[in-house]
């Protein structure tokens, strides 16, 4: 027995419209309303009927618009430096190949996959780029029954078959504990990031295993939302705990909650770094014009959107460098860690 291919008359019989209305629907045009639209999207799903975008994008490698969404508050977005820097590397690139960049604030991954969804079968995109991955993340599978082009900002452990680019976090933190444990420091801590997303969770897990290896018994890790506010409270938590549990080092898992522990340590009437050392990530001006200058993991965050926007030219086309690592981000000491206050 065999069972007939849905074709896009099915899914107007289905949706009790006519096929002209499908093709409007997919191809984003005026002339229907956004009910209408969403019920023709929804029959095609549960018919499991889908235009041939794939043989479009591979008929032609021109692209004019790039995807991307990115779950955090429009507020918290505005202040981190990480993003706007790497949106600028992604702007880099777009630029040179005439694209523009579609930039969405969601609230969710599940979210992000439905608009994936929607962008892709309304072509209204040509391609996407995903960051903050987690475990058993929707998008991965969402974009591989698509047939998507995109590039995954993370690690390969959590992006599945999709072409992807990364940071070696797990080195990076190791280098970080075994830097402020060569200064004299026994008591580390670590603010960190969102707990659910995949690289906080392999920089806890390094941060665990380096403190460990280096007999640090006193070395501790929080998570935190990224923002200033949660930096500060944190920082303020850590030290105000009694002398022998109190941290000598912190770690900053973004350089706004370092900046952010700086003026708490100063709140408290804490030196820096004679009292407590304070390390932060991604290095950018923020680091550099503090007093005193932020010690930091240095990353190249613009060269990183720059490269990622590059390997999806490359996804897009066949032609491109497929997964792979970008440098890691390295040490750069400057005058917020000193060895500890004998």
């Amino acid at each position: 027995m065999t069972t007939s291919r849905v074709t896009i008359k099915d899914v107007a019989a289905r949706a009790g419209v006519s096929k002209g209305a499908v093709s409007l629907a997919f191809n984003r045009k005026p002339g229907l309303s956004e009910a209408t639209r969403e019920r023709i999207f929804t029959a095609a799903r549960e018919l499991g009927w889908e235009p041939n975008l794939t043989a479009r994008s591979l008929s032609s490698s021109r692209v004019d618009v790039v995807g991307l969404a990115i779950c955090r508050p429009a507020r918290m977005l505005g202040l981190e430096p990480f993003y706007m820097e790497f949106v600028s590397g992604v702007e880099s690139v777009l630029t040179e190949h005439a694209c523009a960049l579609l930039l969405r604030l969601v609230r969710s991954v599940e979210e992000e996959a439905g608009l994936l969804e929607s962008w892709w079968r309304g072509r209204q995109i040509g391609g996407a780029i995903l960051v903050d991955f987690r475990a058993d993340d929707p998008r991965v599978v969402a974009a591989e029954r698509l047939g998507l082009p995109v590039v995954a900002v993370g690690h390969p452990s959590l992006t599945g078959s999709l072409t992807s680019v990364w940071t070696d976090d797990a080195t990076a933190v190791t280098e970080a504990v075994r830097y402020l444990a060569a200064l004299g420091h026994r008591r580390v801590a670590r603010v960190g990031g969102a707990a659910a997303l995949g690289h906080t969770v392999m920089r806890t897990a390094a941060f665990d295993a380096a403190a460990r290896g280096l007999g640090l018994t006193g070395a501790w890790q929080v998570a935190t939302d990224y923002s200033g506010e949660a930096g500060a409270r944190a920082t303020r938590s850590m030290l105000t705990a009694a002398p022998p549990d109190r941290p000598t080092a912190i770690v900053y898992d973004n350089d706004i909650m370092a900046v952010a522990g700086l003026a708490v340590a100063a709140e408290m009437g804490l030196s820096v770094p004679r009292d407590v050392s304070l390390l932060a990530w991604d290095d950018s001006q923020l680091c550099r014009l503090t007093h005193p200058t932020l010690s930091a993991m240095s990353h190249d965050v613009h060269g990183f959107g720059a490269e990622a926007a590059r390997t999806l030219f490359g996804a897009i086309t066949g032609r491109g460098p497929g997964s792979h690592p970008v440098p890691t981000p390295v040490l750069t000491p400057r005058g917020s860690t000193a060895p500890p206050k004998v």
